[in-house]
């Protein structure tokens, strides 16, 4: 089974309480004059308390247009995404050049070549590691990452392989647009990276020899302490599902001034709809239930995704604190929230040994994502 290895989150320097951020959408998204009552309302029942932005909070009012906001994207990417992935790599105890596959997910910028081409050299990857930039995923994509991931080191099972997120939602929120899903953008979501470091069953723990073939190095040099040895768990099964006649729910619509949100009210009604089925189906698959999950680490979609989930799985008090925390202090960071959970999850949280976890991640199609993880 793969291992998880090492997980890292990390975030941009410029760190504000949520009344500082209503205060900015309402200068960005409503007409001057404006009532803020429906503003303040969304802001204060996303029950997120700070949140971490790309720049600092005065710069916002000046960044206009799609070509500066993807500027600001792919600088602050690049450098956010190195600190972070080195991080892991060094939690991990793995030599940068020991990675056999990177992979990078985003659905907040585009840039061509890729930030994980960027970072490359700065981390001093391998010239011939392989290269897999993801984007329209959204906030499924920590989950289907982690997924392709475990794809990956099942064929290759003696490799290293790093999903890297960076995800700058601040970013995206549209200038003049007071619809409610900008607004709702605008009390949500928040900015930051995750990075993961997992490694395949057949990896020795110290690195050394691996059989030669297929074009791959026949050897990967020693980087400290192996990435076996260390207190993560085991992804044991994957699975997705993609909801039909649903792709209204969530997504992007292109404009010239950038990303405008779809975000559809009807986001708690399918997870209700289809969430339990899901869940079940999957884990009967493998002779549990869900009382049997010790850990749920679940993507924090928002206080009404999160009650549904919560209400549609019966589960126990508590289950999703580390989802509820992980909101409160970062808001919704998109792909990477589900990753700053399971870091958490590892480091505050650990179940016993041999307990399971389910880890569940929702985003645009309207689908799901569940990793079903071993401790």
């Amino acid at each position: 089974m793969t291992r998880i290895a090492a997980v890292r989150a990390s975030f941009p320097p410029n760190r504000y309480p949520q009344a500082e951020l209503t205060d900015m959408a309402a200068r960005i998204c409503l007409p001057e004059g404006a009532d803020r009552g429906v503003l303040e309302r969304l802001h204060h029942s996303a029950r997120v308390e700070f949140r971490n932005l790309a720049l600092p909070i005065e710069r916002y009012d000046k960044l206009d247009g799609f070509g500066a906001a993807n500027e600001v994207f792919v600088s602050t990417a690049v450098e956010l995404g190195t600190e972070t992935v080195g991080a892991a790599l060094r939690a991990a105890g793995v030599a940068p050049d020991e990675v056999d596959l990177i992979m990078f997910t985003s659905v907040t910028g585009v840039a061509a070549p890729s930030v994980d081409a960027r970072i490359a050299g700065r981390l001093g990857l391998r010239p011939d590691v392989k290269r897999v930039p993801v984007f329209g995923l959204g906030c499924v994509a920590g989950a289907a990452g982690l997924a392709r991931l475990h794809d990956y080191l099942r064929g290759w099972p003696d490799h290293v392989a790093v999903l890297l997120s960076v995800e700058l939602c601040s970013l995206t929120v549209q200038r003049g647009d007071a619809s409610p899903a900008n607004l709702v953008a605008s009390a949500l979501f928040g900015d930051g990276a995750a990075a993961v470091v997992a490694v395949g069953g057949e990896r020795p723990a110290g690195g050394g020899e691996r059989p030669a073939g297929g074009g791959e190095r026949s050897a990967a040099p020693g980087g400290g302490e192996g990435p076996a040895n260390g207190g993560g768990p085991r992804v044991v099964a994957t699975r997705g599902h993609l909801y039909p006649g649903s792709e209204h729910v969530m997504g992007w619509q292109v404009r010239d001034t950038g990303f405008g949100v779809l975000l559809d009210a009807s986001v708690p009604d399918v997870v209700r709809r289809y969430l339990a089925d899901d869940v079940h189906g999957f884990l009967a698959d493998h002779g549990l239930t869900p009382r049997d999950v010790a850990a749920w680490v679940c993507h924090p979609g928002g206080p009404k995704v999160l009650e549904a989930v919560a209400e549609t799985l019966d589960l126990p008090p508590g289950a999703l604190d580390l989802t509820w925390r992980s909101l409160a202090a970062n808001g919704n960071l998109s792909s990477s929230s589900v990753l700053n959970v399971l870091a958490d999850t590892i480091a505050l949280r650990p179940p016993e040994p041999g307990a399971h976890g389910l880890l569940i991640a929702m985003g645009p199609g309207f689908c799901s994502e569940l990793v079903l993880l071993r401790w």
